[in-house]
């Protein structure tokens, strides 16, 4: 129920001792302040890193092909080792973890290796499956991206990025169904891709031309060779157990020692994102104990000053009691004074943190400000509203033990107080 006389007598407290008031809620301003800065930040940071891994499925690993370095089965250490055709098909009949299994060629040679009329550039020309888009994830901005016909019949079809398509056509000009010479081969490019992540990251993923893999071996003399192979795992499983597998049977196809870990190399997506996941987890707690060590240090300014606020109200507080006061009407009243100086301080603190965010959230859009991996500085509308929660919590907290030691007051040795 609303109490009038009780408010006017907190703004009353407040008018009197304006100084006092102000340092102890700016106490309270600055820690809620502070705490999400440092999520913001935090986010902030998080969202560049995931940024970063916007373009590969986190359930993705690699495998590609290294150099022998121990002798086994009457072969000598030194060997390269050949991937081909062939251990494709074997790996998709023998690892049962394999969602998809991605064969991939790579080129691009010095200089302007990719040609158009009378504009040219240097690009990485890939040879892949149409698999690949569940591993390397793009969007498609313009047509389609590969397909199985393209696999099946060789056809000289490429599918470019973004950046290609803005260095070999006019902004006017619709690039699906031109063609493009790229290393002395003509190509029909069918699709335009854009990357999903962001700044430098996404240039270097739109310098990149897609053409079937099958293509891409018959035009630059491939033969059957393998560069190396990119895999996702099944929903549900392990990509570490799928890599191991992988490992073993291209070993044992390849007369690899068991032990010989060079002669192959690999990565495992899904461990980094784990690993950072974790090392995120950490400065969420680490976050948090600042926050709230830098709020609990205001809150505790609140309960000196309302110690201080119990001390010279003591007469008053007696009369109060004399007249018939109950002691938990005086607890109330003290709490009530704490929860409001709390809450009003670290209400304004909040907003202004979540502003700040936003501007500066804003201003790296708006501007197209390149941070690296930092992105969007957010605090979400759970953690603010947990964060009043917890304020609320402080406040009354602040206030119960002087409000606990003004309950206990003697009406009639207040009376005689000084």
């Amino acid at each position: 129920m609303f109490d009038r006389d009780k408010w006017v007598e907190i703004f009353d407290t407040i008018k009197k001792n304006k100084l006092r008031t102000f340092l102890t809620m700016f106490g309270v301003f600055w820690g809620i302040f502070m705490l999400m800065i440092l999520m913001g930040s935090g986010n902030g940071l998080e969202n560049g890193v995931h940024e970063e891994f916007g373009g590969w499925a986190t359930n993705s690993g690699f495998i590609w092909r290294g150099r022998t370095t121990m002798p086994y089965n009457g072969l000598q250490p030194g060997r390269y080792v050949e991937f081909r055709n062939e251990d494709r098909d074997l790996l998709l009949n023998t690892v049962g973890e394999l969602e998809y299994l991605v064969p991939r060629n790579s080129r691009q040679l010095p200089g302007n290796n990719v040609v158009r009329a009378d504009r040219s550039g240097a690009f990485r020309i890939y040879g892949d499956y149409p698999e690949i888009r569940h591993i390397q994830v793009v969007r498609i901005v313009q047509g389609r991206h590969l397909n199985k016909l393209d696999i099946k019949h060789r056809r000289k079809n490429a599918v470019i990025g973004d950046y290609v398509r803005r260095v070999l056509f006019r902004d006017d000009e619709d690039p699906v169904g031109e063609y493009i010479i790229a290393n002395g081969v003509y190509f029909q490019v069918v699709g335009v891709f854009r990357s999903p992540r962001k700044g430098d990251q996404a240039e270097r993923d739109e310098q990149s031309i897609y053409t079937p893999f099958t293509t891409f071996q018959q035009a630059f003399s491939y033969g059957s060779h393998v560069g190396w192979f990119a895999f996702t795992a099944k929903p549900g499983k392990s990509v570490a157990a799928a890599e191991q597998k992988i490992r073993k049977v291209l070993m044992d196809k390849h007369n690899i020692h068991p032990r010989d870990i060079n002669a192959l190399g690999s990565n495992n997506v899904q461990e980094d994102w784990d690993r950072i996941n974790r090392l995120f987890n950490g400065i969420d707690i680490f976050t948090w104990i600042v926050g709230v060590g830098t709020l609990l240090a205001g809150v505790i300014g609140v309960s000196n000053i309302m110690l201080i606020t119990v001390k010279e109200r003591t007469k008053e507080i007696g009369i109060r009691k004399s007249l018939g006061a109950t002691p938990f009407s005086i607890i109330g009243l003290v709490i009530q004074e704490s929860v409001f100086i709390t809450l009003a301080a670290g209400y304004f603190g909040l907003l202004s943190g979540v502003l700040l965010l936003s501007g500066i959230s804003y201003g790296l859009e708006a501007f197209e400000i390149e941070t690296g991996m930092f992105s969007r500085p957010e605090v979400n509308l759970r953690t603010a509203c947990m964060s009043l929660l917890v304020l609320v919590v402080c406040g009354a907290l602040a206030g119960l033990f002087p409000a606990s030691k003004a309950a206990r007051i003697n009406p009639v040795e207040a009376l005689h107080a000084e």
